[in-house]
């Protein structure tokens, strides 16, 4: 699917988003077009599952169609876009984490009652975004940002509604943490 990008006859974000958060269904329609691929991508690099990504991507633009009444142009519609994309990337791995200890406390208790069910593991090829996903979510986010979305210490601090020192001591701390936790793997780097 091609990216939809606007043209110089169509309107500017801000000016679709300040339209639609005063009910213009056609300038909500068009906002989600025209970003549906950058929520997707974004989603996606938070949680490395295409099906996950899929459903934070739906979940961002219902969200987005009760959000854009708020929406004040404090920070640009894109940077605000990101907001709302990581919080439901967060979301969702927190319905998943409490899924997996459900899942685990139920396999715990057939083994107990000596059913035959294999407690459900999932498989990862990529050390290093393993290793990502266990950073604190502060951390996490900034080096998402940084490293995964190529932003300036600067543009991810709007993002994450903070300092850019805030945003470089994350990234220096998280980059520590990462070395030590992929050492510990015997992923040498």
């Amino acid at each position: 699917m091609e990216p939809k990008t606007r043209s110089d006859e169509e309107p500017a974000d801000d000016t679709l988003a300040e339209r639609a958060s005063v009910g213009d269904r056609d300038a909500f329609a068009m906002l989600v077009g025209r970003h549906y691929a950058f929520i997707h991508r974004v989603a996606w690099k938070w949680c490395r599952d295409r099906s996950a990504a899929e459903d934070i991507a739906q979940n961002v633009c219902v969200r987005l169609g009760f959000a854009i009444r708020n929406w004040r142009k404090e920070s640009a519609f894109r940077t605000w876009l990101y907001r709302i994309t990581i919080n439901a990337a967060h979301d969702h791995a927190r319905f998943i984490d409490r899924e997996m200890r459900k899942a685990k406390a139920l396999a715990v208790h057939a083994a107990a009652l000596g059913d035959d069910i294999a407690c459900y593991k999932p498989s990862h090829s990529d050390y290093v975004w393993d290793a990502v996903c266990t950073l604190p979510d502060k951390q996490r986010d900034a080096v998402m940002l940084v490293y995964g979305e190529e932003l300036s210490h600067a543009e991810a601090a709007v993002v994450m509604g903070c300092a850019e020192s805030t945003v470089s001591y994350h990234v220096h701390t998280a980059r520590k943490r990462l070395e030590t936790l992929l050492r510990g793997s015997g992923d040498e780097q």
